[in-house]
C-alpha cells in the first residue's frame, strides 16, 4: 500500500546502524512521518536492502542503504557525501550505531577500549563535523543516541559506560558549537531490547523492579522520542531526552 507524503516530506535523514532493532525502527517510523532514509550499515546488508525494499514498496525513491565500518575513519567522510548527494540534502543525522558488551575491569583490551569508544563516540563526532555543511544549509538537526547509564555507571561495563557519557558531553558540546544552524540532541533509552546474546532471567527482573511502569519499553518508543527531537522541537537544544520508563528516578 502506497503511502502519501508526510509532513516531513522530501527531507532526508542518515540513520546510522539502522538495518536492524531500535535503528530500523526509527527509520520506518521517521518513513512514515515523510522523510526519504538512508539506511546505514556495517554487516546486515541483507537486512538493510530488505527493509530498503519494503519502504520503497510503501513509498518510491525514498530509502537508500549505505555500507561503511564506523571504526574506519576513512570511511565516514564518504558516508555523508554519498547519504547527502542522494537525494541532493541532508536534513537529520541519527547516530544511532553503537558497541555494547561487559568489560570487567582488570580484563579490558585495548581492542576492546578502542571498539567501544570508536563506535560510541568517535564515529559520531567525526560524522557530525563531516556533516555541518550540509545540515547547515538545510537548518537540520543531529540526535544521538546516549544511555541512561551514561549518568549511572553500569557494573561491569565501565568502557561502555564512559563512551556514552562522552556522547552526552559531545550533544552538548556540539550544540553549542553549532548553533543556531544546526540543533543537537539526544535521547537515552533505558530497558528497550534486550541484548542479542540474552539476559539472564534473575537480572531482567531486577532491571524491570527498578522500573517504575513496570515494564521495559518497546523500540517505537524511542523512535517517536526522535521524531519529537528532529520535527517537533525547533527551540530544544544541547538536552538529553531518557526514555525509560522512569527508571532514572531511582539513580
Amino acid at each position: 500500500m502506497k503511502e502519501p507524503p508526510g509532513p516531513a516530506a522530501e527531507k532526508v535523514a542518515l540513520i546510522t546502524g539502522a538495518a536492524r532493532r531500535v535503528g530500523a525502527t526509527i527509520a520506518a517510523h521517521l518513513h512514515g512521518q515523510g522523510y526519504r532514509v538512508v539506511v546505514h550499515y556495517h554487516r546486515s546488508e541483507a537486512d538493510a536492502l530488505m527493509l530498503c525494499e519494503s519502504l520503497n514498496q510503501r513509498r518510491s525513491d525514498s530509502a537508500a542503504a549505505i555500507g561503511a565500518n564506523l571504526l574506519d575513519l576513512e570511511a565516514l567522510a564518504p558516508l555523508i557525501e554519498t547519504a547527502a548527494t542522494r537525494w541532493g540534502r541532508l536534513d537529520v543525522l541519527i547516530n544511532n550505531a553503537s558497541v555494547f558488551y561487559p568489560t570487567p575491569l582488570g580484563s579490558v583490551t585495548g581492542r576492546q577500549w578502542d571498539e567501544l569508544l570508536g563506535s560510541n563516540l568517535r564515529a559520531p563526532f567525526f560524522l557530525v563535523q563531516h556533516a555541518i555543511p550540509w545540515l547547515s544549509a538545510a537548518r537540520g538537526c543531529v540526535v544521538n543516541l546516549a544511555d541512561i547509564h551514561a549518568d549511572r555507571p553500569l557494573r561491569n561495563h565501565a568502557a561502555y559506560s564512559i563512551t556514552k557519557a562522552g556522547l552526552v558531553a559531545m550533544t552538548k558540546a556540539l550544540a553549542k558549537e553549532l548553533a543556531p544552524a544546526i540543533r543537537v540532541n539526544a535521547v537515552a533509552p533505558g530497558a528497550i531490547l534486550w541484548p542479542e546474546q540474552g539476559a539472564d532471567a534473575a537480572i531482567q527482573a531486577e532491571i524491570l523492579n527498578r522500573i517504575p511502569l513496570g515494564r521495559p519499553g518497546e523500540p517505537l518508543d524511542i523512535a517517536r522520542a526522535v521524531a519529537y527531537l528532529a520535527d517537533q522541537a525547533p527551540y530544544v537544544t544541547g538536552q538529553v531526552l531518557a526514555v525509560d520508563g522512569g527508571r532514572s528516578l531511582f539513580g
